[in-house]
């Protein structure tokens, strides 16, 4: 089913050009584009080597730093391992994009069970590009709370449960069950 939506006021509506995961390497991990910006891979990959390289030696550990780049806003922030990424015009506000970041980056952190680095995102990849799903659509910022991301990829019947409470019970007697199935045959 397609769904169509009227055209926007970009004064209405921020636009989110990209948004990018890498590890501490600056190798990919998670990238999704919302624009034509950079039409082929090597130009995609370009830029993310070239923002990371410009944002790597800052300290953008306990809140969202911005930088302009390219005639673009670029909110980033590092959890662990892993450097998010952001990207909107030069024109954006750059509140939202940071209260994007935040929602995203808490929303992965908290479904990596705070183990945010290269091993644990490939495990769960999947919840990240869910995670990816339920905040930009076609660069249309859709939410930035972390709690209804959250809510809405773990709605999505991931094991049955439809909310946070739920998937909360749910994995700690899967983490019980293991530790007590591990006592038993050890």
């Amino acid at each position: 089913m397609r769904i169509h939506v009227p055209e926007m006021d970009q004064e209405s509506c921020p636009l989110v050009k990209n948004i990018i995961v890498l590890d501490s390497e600056g190798k990919r991990v998670a990238v999704k584009y919302y624009c034509h910006d950079w039409p082929s891979l090597s130009s995609k990959q370009a830029f993310e080597k070239s923002v990371f390289l410009r944002t790597k030696k800052t300290n953008a550990r306990t809140e969202a730093d911005i930088v302009m780049f390219d005639n673009c806003i670029v909110v980033y922030k590092f959890i662990q391992d892993l450097h998010f990424f952001i990207t909107g015009g030069d024109g954006e506000n750059e509140l939202i994009l940071a209260s994007l970041l935040q929602g995203f980056s808490e929303a992965v952190d908290y479904l990596l069970r705070n183990k945010v680095n290269r091993r644990a995102a490939f495990e769960n990849l999947e919840l990240i590009f869910l995670c990816l799903d339920e905040v930009v659509d076609r660069g249309i910022v859709l939410e930035t709370d972390a709690k209804a991301i959250l809510e809405k990829v773990l709605g999505h019947g991931l094991d049955g449960s439809g909310s946070l409470a739920e998937q909360k019970v749910s994995n700690a007697l899967a983490t019980a069950t293991r530790h007590f199935a591990r006592s038993i045959f050890n």
